[in-house]
């Protein structure tokens, strides 16, 4: 078995020149991922391999080069229609033969893609698990000899994994159908315990573990303390003016609330969850795949089927349920490799909401009580390990790798809002905390977290009236503050123990050994400013633009936008924004060193050169 740390993130001439030669011309790149290589010879001995990557890592490859070499028939299993159409799209964008069998396809589309599989003439067949084991095709397989397997996604068979899904549990059939053939396990996400669960489901024999590195350090990781979820939303929006940007909320009442009130501050958004109707759902894919919206406001329902290279932004607004899922999620953010920014809006509040989700939802399943309370504890381990990230004061980037079992190596990354000093300690801290404490004790311990803000600020409520709280020596301390502010000191005072609090639906703070010692001086307590701060620009924003021509790099993305409309295609399959800053950086002036662009193969130089080469001498190229 291999693993591999930080080096992952150089690249490497391929040694084997059958590698290196199909990679320039098909794909137009002149180098590869130390894994990739490995990976790719896994496939061509006939080796099972589990390679993890993170999204944007390049295991596509992986899996799309291998069958252009031995001229192989290859089957990739995905759990996504959208992420399946989406590869087909890139993948005949370059002249490559390959199709995907899915649901909702006519009787005619379907018997096309068999016949060319049987006449040998697909390089690549893409299809769902669910279609691989109920309709016949592992016979039709079976007869045009397929030799490989690769399940994307590999993840989801794990019931250890974040995306747990039981249609998954079926690949192990393909050990036994196909016995000769080598299988090869592809995920973003998996922590130890995960891959070898996955290794374990999928009968992998002897298999190569390739481990990539977690980090992506062209993104930029922020948890700004929640305040206030539209302002906040529109704030980080306002960096990401025009481009493509991805809004996650908890509820789906909450992702239509939001867009509507983007779309009335004139951004191209729109509202996609899993209670709006299929034809709804894929108008909105369709329209932020072709760059007719901007930004899409979701739960997590959507995303795993996005393919789109060019997201700036992915944006929480509330906490999402582990580590992996923001893992997953954030990945989907700078796929091209360019700089991206991740926002998390932190409010311990969703800690409990979780909670009080995951217990309910287990004890409506038809689980025995004993594992009802082992999905509890596990998913409540993933929740909190997802809130120490978010309160913790260290380098973002450290924190995820070494939860995925990974060294970071030196700090600072000079790429998330602590190691940029974006972070503010509150004035008086102990102080503050002291105030909210001490009016905790006063009104008895027996009311929530707004009572005791209400009560702290001095607002005369009926509650407040009525308890005779008015009255007490707490009453208007932090009147200088909004309420959300002041929630959201006590929801930090919550998160580090300082505070304790009653389960159920009308949860009560309580104190504790702890608030009892720093009420008496004995502890100090550092509290963070509930404010967003000015976001700096990373290191690799800063690089990602040296050189480049904006305004051609805006005509080039034009230019792009009317070729994929009229092809009926994503705009990212026709070039991705790393290609074009690399043509508005260096501006070829003929088709020799187009050609030497990476991301620009034989394929691409035939069908786009000459229009490009126009646009870089400001000509209108011919449509």
């Amino acid at each position: 078995m291999a693993g591999h740390g930080a080096s992952d993130t150089a690249t490497t001439t391929a040694t084997d020149p059958r590698i290196g030669e199909v990679l320039a011309t098909w794909w137009g790149f002149d180098r590869l991922r130390p894994l990739q290589e490995q990976a790719i010879q896994a496939a061509l001995h006939g080796r099972d391999s589990l390679v993890v990557m993170p999204t944007g890592g390049g295991k596509s490859l992986c899996y799309q080069l291998p069958p252009l070499i031995d001229g192989a028939t290859d089957v990739v299993v995905s759990p996504l229609v959208a992420l399946m159409k989406d590869q087909v799209d890139a993948l005949e964008a370059i002249g490559y033969p390959a199709a995907a069998l899915y649901s909702g396809m006519s009787q005619e589309e379907r018997l096309a893609i068999r016949d060319r599989l049987v006449a040998g003439e697909l390089r690549l067949l893409f299809t769902a698990p669910e279609r691989l084991v109920n309709t016949g095709l592992l016979d039709l397989l079976a007869g045009v000899g397929v030799r490989r397997f690769s399940i994307d996604e590999a993840h989801c068979i794990s019931q250890w994994g974040h995306d747990f899904r039981p249609e998954y549990r079926q690949m192990a059939l393909l050990r036994e159908r196909f016995p000769q053939a080598s299988l090869h396990a592809f995920t973003a996400t998996a922590t130890p315990r995960v891959r070898d669960d996955i290794v374990a489901q999928l009968q992998l024999r002897s298999p190569d573990v390739l481990v990539g590195t977690f980090d992506r350090p062209n993104l930029s990781y922020r948890v700004v303390p929640r305040t206030d979820r539209i302002t906040q939303t529109l704030e980080v929006l306002g960096r990401h003016a025009g481009e493509a940007s991805i809004v996650y909320c908890i509820s789906r009442k909450e992702t239509e609330k939001l867009a509507a009130r983007l779309a009335a501050e004139g951004i191209l958004a729109r509202p996609y969850h899993a209670g709006l109707d299929a034809k709804e759902r894929h108008k909105t894919q369709e329209a932020f795949a072709h760059e007719t919206i901007d930004v899409v406001v979701a739960t997590v329902a959507f995303g795993m089927g996005i393919d789109r290279s060019d997201v700036r932004l992915v944006l929480h607004t509330s906490l999402p349920k582990s580590l992996e899922a923001y893992q997953q999620e954030t990945g989907r953010a700078g796929r091209d490799g360019l700089a991206a920014e991740c926002v998390l809006l932190y409010s311990s509040a969703d800690v409990f909401s979780w909670e009080s989700l995951v217990r309910k939802s287990a004890e409506e399943s038809e689980l025995e009580p004993d594992e009802i309370e082992r999905l509890v504890a596990s998913q409540t381990e993933h929740l909190h390990a997802m809130r120490r990230y978010a309160q913790a004061a260290r380098c973002r980037h450290a924190a995820l790798s070494e939860y995925f079992g990974q060294a970071y190596g030196t700090e600072p990354c000079n790429a998330c809002d602590v190691c940029l000093g974006e972070t503010e300690n509150c004035a008086d801290s102990t102080v503050v905390a002291q105030k909210i404490l001490s009016c905790v004790a006063r009104v008895g311990e027996r009311f929530g977290v707004r009572h005791v803000a209400e009560v702290l600020r001095g607002a005369k409520t009926d509650g407040i009236v009525r308890h005779g709280h008015d009255k007490l020596s707490t009453f208007g301390l932090l009147a200088a503050l909004d309420q959300r502010a002041v929630e959201n000191l006590t929801h930090q005072l919550l998160d580090q123990g300082l505070l304790g609090r009653t389960g159920g639906d009308r949860p009560v703070v309580t104190l504790n050994e702890r608030s009892w010692e720093v009420l008496k001086g004995g502890r100090p307590v550092v509290l963070l400013e509930p404010r967003s701060g000015r976001a700096k620009a990373s290191k690799a924003d800063v690089d990602d633009w040296q050189g480049v021509d904006r305004g051609l790099f805006e005509r080039l993305r034009a230019w792009r936008r009317r070729v994929a409309d009229a092809r009926g295609k994503p705009a990212w399959t026709i070039f991705d924004d790393k290609a074009l800053r690399a043509i508005a950086r260096e501006k070829p002036a003929s088709p020799a060193a187009l050609l030497r662009v990476k991301g620009i193969g034989e394929k691409r130089l035939a069908d786009f050169g000459a229009a490009i080469l126009d646009l870089v001498a400001g000509k209108e190229p011919a449509e």
